[in-house]
């Protein structure tokens, strides 16, 4: 009896050694959780970009999917700030220009973007002040020489003049939060 109980221990141990040592379990149990769900930022502060400082520029592409469920065009003002966990932020204040049509219903509209050059965007916020209900789909951003865009996905729409976004920095930037 002892015999037959030895052996499916033995392979019950053996495949927990082998699940436990596996790379993608460890990969899993290093990643850390992140929340896929944009929240609002109320302390989240533009930072003042100083000229003597030198830093380098890079021009940035962000693609912005308006949702379906938007208004057919809106009037909201629509600003975006992104950036790393180094404190280097890029900012636009005013992304729309109603005569231009941008951010109408399931559209997508491509913006080229000047800030200075980061280490790995990891954080996106954008702001909506007006009264149409802008409802933005994701935000696409294409980093300068990377292969793939890092996305950033909403589906709901924006809180009227507030910060509401994403911050996948693995520790929170000073900027956030000053």
């Amino acid at each position: 009896m002892e015999g037959k109980m030895a052996k499916p221990m033995a392979i019950s141990l053996l495949l927990h050694l082998f699940l436990l040592s596996s790379p993608s379990f460890l990969a899993f149990c290093a990643s850390e959780a992140v929340d896929p769900r944009p929240r609002e930022l109320r302390s989240f502060k533009i930072q003042e970009i100083k000229k003597e400082k030198a830093r380098s520029s890079c021009s940035y592409t962000v693609k912005i999917k308006t949702s379906c469920s938007s208004p057919s065009y809106t009037r909201d003002w629509i600003s975006l700030a992104f950036g790393d966990a180094y404190q280097n932020q890029v900012y636009a204040p005013r992304l729309d220009n109603p005569s231009s049509g941008a951010f109408e219903r399931c559209s997508t509209d491509t913006f080229k973007i000047q800030g200075p050059c980061g280490y790995g965007v990891c954080y996106l916020y954008l702001r909506r002040d007006g009264q149409d209900g802008w409802t933005p789909e994701w935000v696409k951003i294409y980093e300068p020489g990377a292969q793939s865009a890092l996305t950033f996905y909403y589906g709901s729409r924006l809180p009227n003049g507030i910060w509401y976004g994403f911050n996948h920095c693995p520790s929170v930037s000073s900027t956030l939060t000053e």
